[in-house]
């Protein structure tokens, strides 16, 4: 689960991680999805509160605009112009950089619904980590023939 929150490798770290270590892989699942769930509203009280008070300060503003173009760049286009299914996409694709943290930083940029940004990004999480899960199993039953 520690894993699926971090912003280094969400569910798409944290899903191989738990089952090539023997986790139940039904449990791996929902507790990955789960975890990277919860990372949306605290990304968003973090953007709609905290950030406006981190801001002031010189070398966080300068890094919150790196982070900022660098989300609109990957997002941009199609958030932009698909709204709710654009960040589904966005968010279900699973690369880096592609998660429910610049998910959650995209849809606060373009200013999107905060309620239809948690299911767009709930439902990119589900498809995300459907792919990293089914995939990994597929790759541990190669490894095991």
């Amino acid at each position: 689960m520690l894993w699926s929150v971090s912003p280094f490798g969400e569910a798409k770290f944290g899903i191989p991680y738990a089952l090539l270590n023997g986790v139940n892989i039904y449990l791996t699942f929902v507790c990955c999805f789960v975890a990277n769930i919860l990372v949306f509203p605290v990304m968003n009280f973090f953007l709609q509160v905290v950030n406006r008070y981190l801001l002031k300060w010189y070398h966080y503003k300068k890094a919150a605009i790196f982070v900022g173009r660098r989300t609109k760049a990957g997002a941009g286009k199609n958030v932009e112009k698909y709204g709710f299914w654009g960040l589904m996409v966005f968010v279900s694709i699973p690369f880096p950089g592609t998660g429910v943290y610049a998910g959650t930083i995209a849809s606060f940029l373009f200013g999107l619904d905060r309620r239809k940004a948690f299911f767009a990004n709930a439902a990119g999480i589900f498809i995300s980590c459907m792919i990293v899960w089914i995939t990994t199993l597929a790759a541990m039953k190669g490894f095991k023939v």
